[in-house]
């Protein structure tokens, strides 16, 4: 249970970062109905960890999820992004 509670609190916060105008992962956003699935997909992830974990627990694990995954992806953006060739002038 606890592996499906991680992987749908991942899942929803990647369709979030994705969706989103400001990511720099893909070359555009996801359309903006993905916000709806994606938060349909972390609220099932927050039910999974409440469940697995309890009231307290749960509610620290998910955003402990969250964080770390919204954290993670401009990261992984930025590295997949490093090894291409700047403009000149920007910055």
């Amino acid at each position: 249970m606890t592996l499906c509670a991680l992987l749908l609190s991942m899942a929803g916060a990647t369709l979030t970062y994705l969706a989103s105008t400001q990511q720099k992962l893909l070359s555009a956003p996801l359309r903006p109905h993905t916000h709806l699935v994606a938060m349909a997909i972390a609220i099932g992830g927050v039910v999974a960890w409440l469940e697995a974990a309890g009231t307290g627990a749960g509610i620290a694990a998910t955003l402990t999820t969250w964080m770390l995954t919204w954290v993670t992806l401009p990261y992984l953006a930025w590295w997949r992004g490093a090894s291409e060739p700047t403009r000149a002038g920007s910055r």
